[in-house]
C-alpha cells in the first residue's frame, strides 16, 4: 500500500475512539464508507445543477473560458453541498445499516445481546465530529469560495447595489454615529458616488447631536477610514471648507460593509461574531448573521441527529419484514426535518421568532425524535 495512504489510515485509526473495540470500529468503518458514497452522489448532483445554472447565467460572457466556468462551479458548489450534508448523513446511515441487516450481521449482534445504542453511537459521534470540522474549516473555506464566485459572477452585472439611487448606510459607536447616503455604490470596490456624511455625537443621555456634514464626489472605504475626494465640509456656524482629499474614520469592514447586498453565505464562520458586533454598534440589521451563526453552531447536532434517524429506521430485522416501508419512512422524516429547518429559518429572518430558537429548534427536535424512536426500538 502507498506509504502516504498508510500514514493517513494510521492518523484516522488514532482518531477513532473505539480503536480498541472491534465491533464499534467495524460499524464505524461501514458508516464512513456509506457516508462517503452518499456525499459523492450529493456532490455530483450539485455539480450538475450548478453547471446548468451557471452556464445559463454567465455563458454569454465572452471573457470567461471553459476553465473559468469550471472554476466558478467549484467555487459555488461547496456552499450548496454543505447545505445538503444532513441528507448525506441520513442516506449514509440508512445504506450502512441496511447492508449490515441484509448480511444478517445485525441479527448476530442482537442475538449476542448487543444494545442498539452500540450500533448507533459510532455513527452519531462520527457525524458530530464531522459537523465540528464543517463549521471550523469547511464552512469558512466554502464562504471564501462563495465570495469569489459572487465577485466574478456579478463583475459585469448591474446589481441592485450599483444601480439604485438613494443608498443609505450607517456606522459608528457609542460616542459618534455617521449616517451615509450615496447616489450609487460599487459593492466590489467599496466605493460610493456623490456621497453625503451626516456626523453626530452621542451625548451622555444617548441623544445624537449634529456635528457636521460632508459632501464628496467620491468616497472609498479603506480599513479604518473613508477616503473622500472633492469634498466639502460644513459645520454649524462656520463657512464650508473644500478638500481635495479628506479622511473620515470608520468602524466598517471593507469586505463586509455592503453584505446586505451579498449572500450571507459568503461570510466565514470565524468573522460572524465580529461582523454582528460591528453592525449592532452601527445600528445595522444583524438578524441574518445571527441566524446563520446559530445554524452553524447547531450543525454538529443536526448531523448526529440525521445519522441516528437513518440508523433507527434501518434496525428492523429482515426476517420481520417491512424494512422497505421503514426506510421510506426514514427518508420522509428526513425531508420533514429539512422542511421544518427551512420554515424556522424563514420565521427567524422575519423576526417572528428569536433567531436562537430558529437555529437550534430543528436539530434539537430531530435528535429528540431519533432518541425516542431508538428507545422504542430497543425496548420494544
Amino acid at each position: 500500500m502507498n506509504p502516504i495512504a498508510m500514514n493517513w489510515l494510521g492518523v484516522l485509526s488514532y482518531l477513532n475512539p473505539w480503536r480498541k473495540h472491534r465491533l464499534e470500529t467495524y460499524i464505524l468503518q461501514s458508516c464512513v464508507a456509506m457516508f462517503a458514497a452518499a456525499l459523492m452522489v450529493v456532490s455530483g448532483l450539485i455539480f450538475l445543477v450548478d453547471y446548468i445554472g451557471i452556464s445559463k447565467a454567465v455563458g454569454a460572457r465572452t471573457d470567461l473560458t471553459g476553465v473559468d466556468l469550471i472554476v466558478l462551479i467549484l467555487e459555488k458548489s461547496p456552499a450548496s453541498i454543505l447545505a445538503l450534508l444532513p441528507f448525506a448523513f441520513l442516506f449514509g446511515a440508512i445504506f450502512a445499516f441496511v447492508n449490515l441487516n441484509r448480511r444478517s450481521e445485525l441479527i448476530a449482534m442482537r442475538a449476542a445481546g448487543v444494545s442498539a445504542w452500540r450500533f448507533v453511537t459510532p455513527a452519531a459521534v462520527m457525524a458530530f465530529a464531522f459537523g465540528v470540522l464543517t463549521i471550523t474549516v469547511l464552512s469558512p473555506v466554502a464562504s471564501i469560495l462563495q465570495d469569489r464566485y459572487e465577485a466574478v459572477a456579478n463583475a459585469d452585472s448591474d446589481t441592485p447595489a450599483a444601480q439604485n439611487s438613494g443608498f443609505y448606510m450607517r456606522q459608528g459607536d457609542s460616542q459618534k454615529q455617521t449616517v451615509i447616503r450615496a447616489d450609487s455604490v460599487d459593492v466590489n470596490g467599496a466605493r460610493l458616488k456623490n456621497a453625503t456624511f451626516w456626523i453626530y455625537a452621542i451625548d451622555p443621555k444617548g441623544v445624537p447631536v449634529f456635528l457636521s456634514r460632508v459632501d464628496a464626489e467620491d468616497a472609498v472605504l479603506r480599513p479604518g477610514n473613508w477616503q473622500l475626494h472633492n469634498a466639502w465640509e460644513a459645520n454649524p456656524g462656520h463657512q464650508a471648507l473644500y478638500y481635495d482629499n479628506l479622511s473620515i474614520s470608520s468602524t466598517l469592514d471593507p469586505q463586509h460593509a455592503f453584505r446586505k447586498y451579498v449572500s450571507s453565505q459568503s461570510v466565514p464562520f470565524w468573522q460572524l461574531p465580529g461582523l454582528i458586533h460591528r453592525n449592532a454598534i452601527a445600528g445595522s440589521p444583524t438578524t441574518s448573521y445571527r441566524l446563520k451563526l446559530h445554524q452553524l453552531l447547531s450543525t454538529p447536532l443536526m448531523f448526529a441527529a440525521m445519522s441516528m434517524l437513518g440508523a433507527v429506521f434501518s434496525l428492523r430485522l429482515m426476517r420481520l419484514g417491512g424494512l422497505t416501508k421503514l426506510v421510506v419512512s426514514g427518508v420522509s422524516l428526513g425531508f420533514a426535518v429539512f422542511f421544518v429547518n427551512q420554515l424556522f429559518s424563514s420565521m427567524g429572518k422575519a423576526d417572528l421568532i428569536p433567531v436562537s430558537l430558529a437555529g437550534w429548534s430543528p436539530p434539537v427536535l430531530a435528535m429528540l425524535t431519533a432518541m425516542t424512536l431508538l428507545v422504542y426500538t430497543e425496548d420494544g
